[in-house]
């Protein structure tokens, strides 16, 4: 299983999906980690150059279609994971991921590794209030 964090310093996990720099990936074979690598993350800071849709006519945030090229670019990179973990994301961002088959999960850990290990060993809830 491949599990991806969401950082900006490689150890702590980032509090706002989409402002996060990297992802963190993690190997996890029968609940230990295996392995790890770094990925760059697309996010905020290379979009806002771009015009987006704004408005009522767009829907609601994060669902309009300039949202979901967006959210697919993010999921470009973690296309092989099947987790993502955040400190915090938008509702539009968390039904994307789920339609690439990402399991995002919300937490407030701030430990990238322990929150990998806390989700192996089925111990890492879901904080959906988390969501904006």
């Amino acid at each position: 299983m491949k599990i991806a964090v969401v950082t900006d310093d490689e150890t702590t996990v980032c509090q706002h999906f989409g402002r996060a720099q990297y992802y963190m990936v993690f190997n996890v074979e029968n609940g230990k980690i295996t392995g790890k690598e770094r990925r760059d993350k697309m996010g905020h800071r290379h979009f806002a150059s771009q015009e987006g849709e704004h408005g009522a006519a767009a829907g609601p945030h994060g669902y309009d279609t300039d949202s979901q090229k967006k959210h697919a670019s993010m999921a470009e990179a973690i296309k092989d994971c099947q987790v993502l973990i955040a400190g915090g994301m938008g509702m539009g961002a968390y039904d994307s991921m789920k339609s690439y088959n990402i399991e995002p999960i919300v937490t407030d850990v701030s430990s990238v590794e322990q929150a990998v290990k806390l989700y192996a060993e089925g111990k890492l809830p879901n904080l959906n209030d988390r969501l904006h």
